[in-house]
């Protein structure tokens, strides 16, 4: 979900302006903006940036930004203190580095030998290089790994956490714009360097169509969504091939490929068609209004049944490239009982977020602005599949098994 902010609860700064230069005038407005409506610095276990420690170093730092791509660079490495894909400007320059995880084609995790790979997005660059999951990584661009991840961790903690080191490691990976990655890794004993953008990054290219579809030789429907869910035309197309599939035993949804979010009306449109009454689907929550005035805010967000209600077996599969929206629709899925959810835990993208334009440069931001929240009150960030695709298994071919015994 996002809500364009054109009056913002942070227009006022609090800092005096004059003889400031603009570029200061712009950081203000942009640390006053995040003081204000950052959820997540109110209770959450992983927010631990000192955001007040933030506003200290970055001034010292802005007073020497001379140009519009200054403040660029300056404000990417802001973003890193809250370590979060949800939190991205507007504006990038060549030489920047792309985000998390729309941008990423593997995904690593910290791991007792350092870093290790999770997961490998299908079909992209790093896949075709020939890296793999469960590889540890040892190099990046010829500088040792647990190095190079320092430059997107925060600079206002005293101590990282495992979600500052994850964060920090797959924005690393994921590489900047205008300069190909070589990888080195451990294989068979030694390290193994990888290019894996000989080709161009697939990242920055669109998927052609919203979605991909077809009947298994079991006769299970297994639909998939092409980084679509922003789109609205995405809930016609979608009704049209699951009104070809509605004898199917079962259903594979296929939301492994969405790491770009997109809006709740696509995300209900879907989960409308497999609910049979209105249902509580995700909770958002608003605790920037109980720090302001000490009162509560939390809503219930509903899902109204439509069309034809698809009634056999659904598993949806979701992983590491399954994000907002896409985290959305998964936890709408769990909490009204109308799947089974398989696969990883999904890219842990927080909140819903809101959008701003700096009053100077006039470059965008976004930032989470309300907290997401599973129906029986648990971060959505924090939800995990309850099946697990084993190791070496197709996770296709896994959840065509687990639906075909739940359709007997």
């Amino acid at each position: 979900m996002v809500c364009f902010i054109t009056v913002a609860s942070a227009c006022q700064t609090g800092f005096p302006v004059q003889q400031k230069s603009p570029y200061q005038q712009d950081f203000d407005y942009y640390w006053q903006v995040i003081h204000d409506d950052f959820p997540y610095f109110d209770g959450h276990q992983r927010r631990l940036s000192d955001w007040e420690k933030v506003r200290d170093i970055y001034e010292d730092k802005v007073a020497s930004v001379g140009t519009r791509a200054d403040l660029v660079r300056l404000l990417e490495s802001v973003n890193n203190e809250l370590f979060n894909g949800h939190v991205t400007l507007n504006a990038n320059l060549a030489s920047s580095n792309r985000i998390i995880p729309s941008g990423a084609d593997l995904w690593a995790v910290p791991d007792k030998d350092g870093f290790v790979i999770a997961d490998i997005r299908e079909g992209f660059n790093a896949a075709q290089s020939g890296l793999k999951s469960g590889i540890v990584l040892k190099t990046f661009d010829g500088e040792p790994i647990n190095v190079a991840v320092k430059r997107f961790l925060p600079l206002s903690v005293s101590s990282y956490s495992p979600a500052m080191y994850e964060y920090a490691v797959n924005m690393l990976l994921a590489g900047g714009h205008n300069k190909p990655r070589t990888i080195g890794a451990l294989v068979n004993g030694s390290v193994a360097r990888f290019q894996p953008d000989e080709n161009p990054n697939r990242t920055d290219t669109a998927y052609p169509t919203l979605l991909s579809s077809r009947i298994l030789p079991s006769g299970v429907g297994y639909i998939k969504i092409q980084n679509s869910l922003g789109n609205t035309d995405l809930i016609k197309a979608f009704d049209q091939v699951l009104d070809s599939m509605l004898k199917t035993p079962g259903l594979i949804l296929d939301l492994r490929e969405t790491p770009s979010g997109g809006n709740t009306t696509v995300a209900r449109g879907i989960l409308g068609r497999f609910v049979a009454n209105e249902l509580p689907y995700q909770r958002i929550s608003y605790p920037v209004e109980l720090r302001l005035y000490g009162v509560n805010r939390n809503e219930l967000d509903l899902v109204s049944p439509r069309a034809r209600q698809y009634i056999n077996p659904v598993v949806v599969l979701v992983g590491r490239w399954t994000g907002s929206v896409g985290e959305g629709l998964t936890i709408g899925f769990n909490s009204t009982d109308s799947a089974e959810i398989v696969g990883t835990k999904m890219a842990g993208l927080l909140g819903a977020i809101c959008s701003y334009q700096l009053p100077v440069s006039k470059i965008g931001f976004s930032i989470p602005c309300q907290q997401t929240v599973q129906v029986n009150g648990k971060p959505r960030e924090d939800f995990v599949p309850p099946h697990a695709v084993p190791p070496g298994r197709d996770a296709i071919a896994f959840a065509e098994e687990l639906l075909l015994r739940r359709a007997k």
